[in-house]
């Protein structure tokens, strides 16, 4: 009985023309026709902390590698860029490490960032650099911050001349381990973020405000329940805004 079900549907299926079926590549590739559409050989580089590690492998650290991207946004936003640019031979790495400050960032930067020589690079950093100092884990301060993260981008910039950077607005939420305290105090942080986007000319990707119009729609639990890593919805959202900004470049 099984065989029979599984032949029927195998012919039925095949007896669809591709141009019926509900979906296709050439569909999707129709969808997308007015966007930035990177070159062919793009490097593409996601650098963060846990948000963007997302538990990913880091003994091979593959590009275009499910493993070596773990289960976060730069999963799906990759997922998303190779599906429509199956032609470009694209090279999309994640190396975001969980736990990272802007200082171990700088640490490892050239291996890392530099000799992957990537022509697009995302950045999200910052929380950390707040939250380990809430627990005493860490004596930074915002001036402290600023200074690392504006050198990381000088060199960057300085070493890479034609590279295109995404800076990410590091982002809080009222959940399980974030207080009323935080927002007030983390907010001189995004905006240091915000400044050196302007200061860098990079494309700036507003995630705060992508989960502050997604709590009118679902609770805190539903988009991020700690209030800093994203769910499977919250990560979706995150791919879904990060998209849109990189669709957006010139």
């Amino acid at each position: 009985m099984e065989q029979t079900r599984r032949n029927f549907i195998t012919k039925a299926t095949l007896g669809v023309p591709f141009a019926t079926l509900p979906f296709s590549l050439t569909d999707q590739k129709k969808s997308t026709q007015n966007i930035f559409s990177p070159k062919k050989g793009d490097i593409i580089v996601f650098q963060g902390d846990s948000i963007t590690d997302s538990s990913r492998e880091k003994v091979y650290e593959l590009p275009n590698n499910a493993l070596s991207f773990g289960e976060g946004y730069p999963f799906i936003a990759a997922s998303e860029l190779l599906f429509n640019n199956y032609k470009k031979d694209l090279q999309i790495y994640n190396r975001g490490i969980s736990g990272d400050k802007v200082p171990q960032l700088y640490k490892r930067w050239e291996k890392d960032c530099i000799k992957l020589k990537p022509s697009i690079l995302s950045i999200m950093i910052g929380i950390n650099d707040f939250w380990h100092v809430k627990d005493n884990k860490y004596d930074g301060t915002i001036e402290k911050f600023e200074k690392g993260y504006r050198e990381l981008l000088k060199i960057t910039t300085s070493k890479l001349p034609n590279i295109k950077i995404m800076l990410c607005e590091p982002f809080i939420l009222l959940g399980t381990a974030i207080d009323k305290s935080w927002p007030n105090e983390f907010s001189k942080y995004r905006k240091v973020a915000k400044n050196l986007s302007i200061e860098f000319n990079t494309i700036w990707v507003p995630f705060q405000d992508s989960f502050d119009k997604a709590l009118k729609e679902a609770p805190v639990s539903y988009w991020a329940p700690d209030g800093v890593h994203p769910s499977m919805a919250g990560s979706k959202l995150m791919a879904k805004t990060w998209l849109e900004k990189f669709n957006s470049i010139e």
